[in-house]
């Protein structure tokens, strides 16, 4: 678990760090690609630094308030993250179907709107019902996972309402199956064009990116609308703790390595960073 974290800090921090120095890297991509190591780094940092301090207790505990703050502020990420990926994926159709205007289209202005509303939209989103509609528990406080997981903390609330349950189903579907949709949409368009390339060679690279970028996004949605969506019964269960921990915990570590790090440009500023600090 130490050994993930750090290689999530460590990556998504390059990231950061890169895109800022190197003007070659100040592109629409990856202005999104920032934001998304931003955001897995939060999310990460949300969680696991409290879930290896647990562990070394023999009876983990937690506060209201704090478990509260912490499962409002996992779902808020969580849902930035499910909409900046539907984002980056317009992103890159724009990129390839209209490469012509793309820099017109896609201009500073333009992406910086679209973040803007990205994580404004999501913390409307994860606020409102929190706010909208207080939760009472009346059950045992004793949590059957590894975080204050918002379905792990369902199960202890006494006061669910027809209003509750319709509100939590229509945000799920505009955070989860609406965006994933709108990801294979794009990403299907982008296959069209990819295989209109004369090139095997650089079709090839194309179909290596746009596979390894919708494997993480399938993890990601895949096990996110399997918890959320799916009915949930009373009693916790063990797979519902590993479910969260591919979401939470492996695929912001896994971000950097696919998104990013694989690419050769973002390669060469890595090099001539290194290379400075040895002189």
């Amino acid at each position: 678990m130490v050994v993930v974290y750090l290689i999530t800090l460590v990556g998504n921090s390059l990231i950061i760090v890169m895109v800022r120095v190197d003007r070659r890297l100040q592109t629409p991509m990856y202005f999104f690609l920032s934001n998304l190591s931003s955001l897995d780094i939060c999310y990460s940092s949300n969680s696991v630094p409290f879930l290896l301090f647990n562990g070394l207790r023999d009876y983990p505990t937690i506060s209201y308030t704090s478990c509260y703050a912490q499962m409002t502020i996992a779902l808020f990420l969580g849902m930035t993250e499910c909409i900046l990926l539907a984002v980056m994926a317009y992103d890159r159709f724009i990129a390839i179907a209209n490469l012509l205007n793309y820099t017109i289209i896609m201009n500073n202005w333009v992406c910086i709107r679209l973040a803007m509303v990205t994580w404004a939209s999501a913390f409307l989103l994860a606020i409102i019902p929190i706010i909208a509609i207080p939760a009472h528990f009346c059950a045992h406080n004793v949590i059957n996972h590894f975080t204050c997981e918002v379905q792990a903390l369902l199960k202890l609330i006494c006061s669910d309402t027809p209003v509750r349950l319709i509100l939590g189903l229509v945000i799920g579907i505009f955070t989860l199956p609406l965006p994933f949709t709108f990801i294979v949409i794009s990403y299907t368009h982008i296959v069209v064009a990819v295989l209109r390339i004369r090139s095997a060679e650089a079709r090839l690279k194309a179909f290596s990116t746009c596979g390894s970028s919708l494997t993480v996004v399938t993890i990601f949605y895949g096990t996110a609308i399997f918890t959320y969506l799916t009915p949930q019964s009373r009693e916790s269960q063990d797979q519902d703790k590993v479910i969260s921990a591919f979401y939470g915990i492996v695929t912001p570590m896994l971000n950097p390595l696919i998104y990013t790090l694989r690419k050769k440009d973002v390669k060469d500023t890595l090099r001539k960073i290194i290379r400075k600090k040895e002189f």
